[in-house]
């Protein structure tokens, strides 16, 4: 069978690989410059392969030697990096305008496709990653448009990596000139010919008069909610962010909450875990702690059973985060030990794990490990394995008025020598520099109390995130 032999995708009702190439090769309008670094020139092939590359192509080019790289696009620190791939844009991008405007302006939208990759060396010791991007014009004449993505790459060997990254730069064309006007299905035809077994797409970002009207912060929520990525993220003002860099060989402090909305506790436990877990680093680590607040898809589908979460709901709370200057993660991790497993792959310096009280029996209930082979002593051991500590916020008992931190936490019998043995080592720490004012303060009064106008939400609340609920009427606030 011939392998690029042209089938249909009945299941999304889109071409296969040599379907979107030759669909490309075949219309007209398009026309630009593909410039690929690393693995080699795995996208283009497809367009000359597959017939009629002669209407598409303008220039096709590899720069390997840094030194011949630098000559062209400028000196980068980075060669597989942000920073060389806009560099590569911004050059091919240009010169098609320069070179071919005057002479076919009228009739093409002209673009420009990059690459940046690390696929496997030859002894398997790298980072299998890379950068992909496409500048392009919608129509004629039009302004730039403009998607980035950032991979992983996951197959075993050099070549099923570049066959990966083959289909997926095809994936990517065809969605930016095809599905431009339907983002969320550009991101779920990203993953045609392709599985989370051989790819994770972690950063996606889509800019200029295209996509306009696009939220990025949404498009990350996309990435995870389609399982294109086990988490995404973007900074307070809701550019997308990518974890690897931002953690890059810093210590990193999440909390895990629902945030909905952003409480004084969520910043008391931030702030609390910060003073402790700073006091727990070297004196060069002290100032690079990076504060991360997680949501889980569990927790923004809140029960919903219509396979999609609440889009008003998710944006109040990014805007509240945003608002409190928080970066934030959205992640795929129910367990605590699969989070744990993430951040250790994004830094090598300490990570500290910020929660309520609350939280912790669900950490220590062994129904939740019933598929790990170890079960609870398994998911422990993956949490608490190398240099990961846990912060713990206390609470009031609202029925017995009584303070409930690490010290008096009642856990099933089966599982408190564990805990016990996790206190004792450090494991497990609790706060003690915080504001005794917010122990009784729960986001679900706050809530309620949004909702029927009871005014006394706002001494619960941070000042900015106060301002942003009855300005914009989130939460039900009536303005």
């Amino acid at each position: 069978m011939n392998p690029l032999a042209s089938t249909t995708n009945f299941d999304t009702d889109r071409p296969d690989t040599h379907g979107k190439a030759l669909r490309i090769n075949m219309d007209r309008r398009r026309y630009g410059t593909f410039a690929e670094i690393g693995a080699g020139q795995e996208v283009v092939r497809w367009f000359f392969r597959v017939g009629g590359a002669a209407g598409t192509i303008a220039k096709s080019m590899s720069a390997y030697d840094m030194t011949v790289s630098d000559a062209i696009y400028g000196h980068a620190n980075r060669y597989v990096s942000r920073q060389r791939l806009e560099a590569m844009l911004d050059h091919e991008y240009k010169l098609n305008l320069e070179r071919l405007a005057n002479s076919r302006e009228d009739t093409t939208s002209f673009f420009a496709f990059a690459d940046t990759v690390s696929a496997r060396n030859f002894m398997g010791t790298n980072d299998c990653q890379g950068w992909m991007g496409v500048r392009f014009q919608v129509y004629p004449r039009d302004h730039e448009t403009q998607v980035i993505i950032h991979f992983r790459l996951m197959d075993p060997s050099n070549v099923l990596q570049q066959e990966t990254i083959g289909i997926i730069g095809v994936n990517l064309l065809y969605g930016a000139f095809f599905l431009h006007h339907e983002p969320e299905l550009l991101i779920q035809s990203l993953m045609d010919d392709l599985n989370s077994n051989r790819i994770e797409i972690d950063l996606i970002e889509f800019s200029g008069i295209g996509f306009r009207a696009v939220d990025n912060r949404l498009m990350s929520l996309s990435l995870v909610r389609h399982k294109l990525s086990k988490a995404a993220m973007f900074g307070p003002d809701g550019k997308v962010l990518l974890s690897s860099e931002l953690l890059y060989k810093k210590p990193a402090l999440v909390e895990r909450g629902s945030f909905r909305p952003v409480t004084h506790v969520n910043l008391d436990i931030l702030r609390a875990a910060t003073v402790k877990f700073k006091d727990m680093l070297p004196d060069e680590d002290k100032g690079q702690i990076v504060n991360v607040a997680e949501i889980t898809m569990r927790n923004l589908m809140g029960g919903r059973d219509t396979g999609a979460p609440d889009i008003r709901d998710f944006l109040a709370r990014a805007d509240a985060m945003g608002a409190c200057g928080l970066n934030v993660m959205i992640s795929d991790f129910s367990e605590f030990y699969r989070l744990a497993t993430y951040l250790r792959r994004q830094t090598g310096k300490p990570i500290g794990l910020a929660m309520g009280l609350v939280t912790v029996p669900e950490i220590f209930d062994a129904s939740y490990y019933t598929t790990l082979e170890g079960g609870l002593l398994e998911a422990l051991g993956r949490l608490l394995s190398g240099d990961i500590s846990m912060f713990i916020y206390p609470y009031v008992n609202r029925e017995t008025n009584e303070v409930m931190s690490i010290d008096n936490l009642d856990l099933p019998v089966e599982s408190k020598p564990l805990y016990d043995y996790a206190v004792r080592t450090g494991r497990i720490r609790g706060l003690e520099s915080l504001n005794a004012e917010y122990l009784k303060i729960d986001s679900r009064d706050v809530l309620k109390k949004i909702a029927t106008g009871d005014g006394t939400w706002e001494q619960m609340v941070p000042e900015p995130v106060v301002k942003l609920i009855r300005e914009r009427g989130l939460f039900g606030c009536k303005k």
